[in-house]
């Protein structure tokens, strides 16, 4: 499969070591001939010094051969404008990332005027996020969503957790909820887990759990998501916008710390019920004191300094702020932030790299298009939670997963199953039919692209 990826920031290293262990033809370009060449010596991929927005550049990317273009550059216009150029000299199927506000709202109107198949908006993505993080404590975060009706939620066991010295079996076995642990990372090797799996102080899990069953798996877990009425926000941008217009609908009381009056005047316009201080340059610490931080129930920080994040997160935490949120633009700063506690972070570049590598997975070839849907990467991005389709196809249709017959590679484990709207948690009685949503989670290693590969 051949891929061209325009674009060397952060996102698009990112993507490029997301797949430099797989059997891609990859060609990158960038105007940074410094850039270029650090990735180029790093991975197993060719560069191009250029615009790619330029036909000329494209070209000597292989544009009219390509399978895939992703523009991930910082500049919106360059990137619709690459992808326009490249699907009109025949490359296949093109995404683009868009950060602008209004951009994003035009999304759907961009996509058909310049041949897009995909748009990346990492920021909108973050905002939601957010959202459907509130009230979470930090050491468990809800990571992943299905239309379904399902959430994928990554947990870290306390030593006090219900959970620990106990099998996975027991604990599903004690509960009426839909949920199964489907990866657990221990001392930085993964295991793809069955029943008999004992959970241990420390583990790291990721859970599959019903939407519908979500209050009461959380209290089987231990984990107490807090009530949630006042809201800091530190940091003005578009991030803090598309989230303050899911809150306000929902009536949280929302403070916004921002330093330049002519951002805060504009949020004051758009958002009056909400209280907009504009800071300054003053000192943060000080202003987070005045404005009475120990009194809200959640904090995100969202400024364009990961340093400044860092502070007002461990400063909330030291505050016991139930909800504590940190904006991660350097995703090597991650491990550092949870090692420290302060686990829920979200990342504008890991969002947008998985979107860029979801997409390329989507199109694996004419056969493979279409087959993946949902697609996630979790325990420290050794394994992958996925969603494949069963066609007419699959080698095991309507065999029970008891019988011999049903005979799947080790380390997959099918976590659930979508059918006529409903979700099925696997026991020893269920089959796949043709026309399900399984949901199946695996090692990276194993490279699984469609059902069969499971076999």
């Amino acid at each position: 499969m051949k891929i061209i990826v325009v674009g060397l920031g952060r996102t698009g290293q990112m993507l490029i070591a997301s797949m430099a262990s797989e059997d891609y033809d990859i060609v990158v370009i960038d105007k940074d001939s410094k850039l270029v060449n650090e990735i180029t010596d790093r991975y197993s991929v060719n560069g191009i010094i250029g615009s790619g927005a330029s036909r000329e550049t494209l070209l000597a990317a292989g544009a009219a051969t390509a399978d895939v273009i992703v523009s991930l550059t910082p500049v919106d216009e360059i990137n619709l404008l690459s992808c326009m150029q490249a699907k009109n000299l025949g490359t296949r199927y093109a995404a683009a990332r868009i950060t602008m506000p209004d951009f994003v709202r035009e999304s759907e109107s961009l996509k058909k005027e310049y041949q897009i198949d995909t748009i990346i908006k990492p920021r909108e993505d973050v905002a939601n996020e957010i959202y459907h993080n509130i009230g979470m404590p930090g050491y468990t975060k809800l990571v992943g969503f299905w239309r379904h009706g399902i959430h994928l939620m990554d947990l870290n066991v306390l030593p006090d957790s219900p959970m620990c010295g106990r099998s996975l079996f027991d604990i599903k076995k004690s509960s009426n909820a839909n949920m199964l642990v489907v990866a657990v990372m221990r001392n930085g090797k993964l295991t793809i887990p069955d029943g008999s799996f004992v959970v241990e102080a420390g583990d790291n899990l990721t859970v599959v759990i019903s939407k519908d069953g979500l209050s009461e798996t959380l209290a089987l877990l231990g984990i107490q998501r807090k009530k949630v009425k006042k809201v800091m926000i530190v940091g003005g941008n578009s991030i803090t916008e598309y989230l303050m217009e899911q809150m306000v609908k929902d009536g949280y009381a929302v403070t916004v710390l921002e330093k330049r009056p002519e951002k805060c005047r504009a949020m004051m316009e758009r958002f009056p019920d909400c209280r907009i201080l504009c800071t300054g340059e003053g000192e943060l610490l000080e202003i987070l004191e005045e404005e009475h931080i120990s009194n809200m129930d959640m904090v995100v920080s969202l400024t364009g300094s990961n340093e400044k994040n860092l502070v007002i997160s461990m400063y909330s935490w030291s505050c016991r702020i139930p909800c504590v949120i940190t904006y991660v633009e350097v995703p090597e700063q991650l491990q550092l932030l949870h090692k420290i506690n302060i686990d829920i972070t979200v990342s504008p570049v890991e969002s947008g790299a998985l979107k860029a590598l979801r997409f390329i997975r989507q199109h694996e070839g004419e056969e493979a298009a279409n087959e993946i849907g949902k697609f996630y990467i979790v325990a420290e991005g050794q394994a992958e939670i996925k969603e494949l389709k069963a066609g007419a196809d699959f080698k095991l249709l309507n065999i029970p997963f008891k019988e011999k017959a049903f005979k799947k590679k080790k380390n997959v484990l099918i976590a659930a199953i979508f059918r006529n709207g409903e979700m099925i948690v696997p026991s020893g009685e269920t089959s796949i039919q043709q026309g399900d949503q399984v949901i199946i989670a695996t090692s990276r290693k194993q490279k699984i692209r469609r059902l069969n590969d499971i076999v």
